[in-house]
């Protein structure tokens, strides 16, 4: 995996709890990504690596610089730090993107394209919203956008300026749960009747729907687009709530299984209480991962052989779980002739 120890540009404070950090692109080794990729930052806390991932708001091709947008947790340990300390002139250690929930534009297509999200769940779709209205200029574009109340809207003098532009291909539906008084949208969150009031105003010809944020929210779109027929090749999207990986069956116990990484085949004991991602970093295997929580895919291996427990999560297809897909970080093995090809 490519690394790369990116120089910070500028920090943009986007709403209270949200900064923006802008990196130099290297002059010779130039960071490629899609829209709707994401970068992993590894930052040293206390004298300990730590990694995390923060999707990238910046749009290949159109920005000149490699952007991701942090948002402050309640008790994040990177988050917070990213916030309160990295500055101008900072270097990041950072490793190269990565994710397959990605917009890639077609200038020779004309379709709708709604992209649904809540809080700093706009960060993919933000830079995938720009891709697809400068670089698939036939196209049109919708926004439905939760937040709190409009002091939280993540990117929205950016958003205003966007729709000012492309005033006739894009708009933007915000949904507030806390809105002031004066507030003449929509009110709540974007649950099972605001998905369906929201979709009863829409062109659904022709559309491809992209959705980021919580799992609640996701549900309930993912539901109301079932009500209206939208197939299921046609919805993409990506959690930004850690699933829950952490518990598994009795059924798991000590069990060798075999790792194929970068073509090289290597046999390591995993405990009960180790994941197989985790049992492979203890082995000092260079295996791919970034979340750590199967959120991101970065650690995603084709099982080949054998039985293996895996937490429940959205980001894969279920054409790449029949495929024998995991997401080694919330895997266990069950049985003792597992094998695992990391693409």
């Amino acid at each position: 995996m490519n690394q790369y120890t990116l120089k910070v540009k500028e920090v943009v404070n986007e709403t209270a709890d949200t900064v923006t950090i802008k990196f130099k692109q290297p002059l010779f080794k130039k960071v490629q990504y899609q829209s709707g990729q994401f970068l992993t930052v590894v930052s040293t806390i206390n004298d300990k690596k730590v990694r995390r991932s923060y999707s990238m708001s910046s749009t290949p091709l159109l920005d000149t610089t490699v952007d991701i947008t942090v948002k402050r947790i309640e008790g994040g340990l990177v988050s917070n730090f990213l916030n309160d300390n990295v500055k101008n002139g900072d270097a990041l250690e950072v490793s190269e993107p990565l994710g397959q929930f990605a917009f890639e534009p077609d200038k020779e297509v004309s379709r709708n394209l709604i992209f649904w999200g809540a809080g700093s769940g706009i960060t993919p779709l933000f830079s995938m919203i720009k891709s697809a209205l400068f670089f698939e200029s036939t196209s049109k574009v919708t926004l439905v956008y939760g937040n709190r109340n409009e002091n939280s809207i993540i990117f929205k003098e950016q958003l205003d300026e966007l729709k000012k532009k492309f005033e006739d291909r894009l708009e933007i539906v915000h949904v507030l749960s806390k809105p002031s008084t004066s507030w003449g949208g929509f009110a709540g969150r974007i649950d099972d009747v605001v998905s369906v009031n929201i979709l009863n105003r829409l062109s659904l010809g022709n559309t491809v729907h992209y959705l980021c944020g919580p799992e609640g929210m996701m549900t309930s779109v993912k539901s109301a687009l079932q009500r209206f027929k939208v197939p299921g090749n046609k919805v993409f999207n990506e959690s930004f709530v850690p699933v829950a990986g952490d518990e598994h069956s009795s059924d798991v116990n000590e069990q060798n299984v075999s790792i194929t990484v970068d073509g090289e085949e290597h046999l390591i004991q995993v405990k009960p209480d180790t994941t197989i991602l985790e049992a492979a970093l203890d082995a000092g295997l260079d295996v791919p991962y970034s979340c750590q929580n199967g959120v991101c895919t970065a650690c995603m291996g084709q099982c080949t052989s054998g039985d293996v427990e895996m937490g429940d999560t959205t980001v894969l297809s279920e054409q790449e779980k029949k495929d024998g897909y995991i997401l080694t970080c919330i895997s266990h093995p069950l049985t003792e002739n597992v094998k695992i090809t990391y693409k």
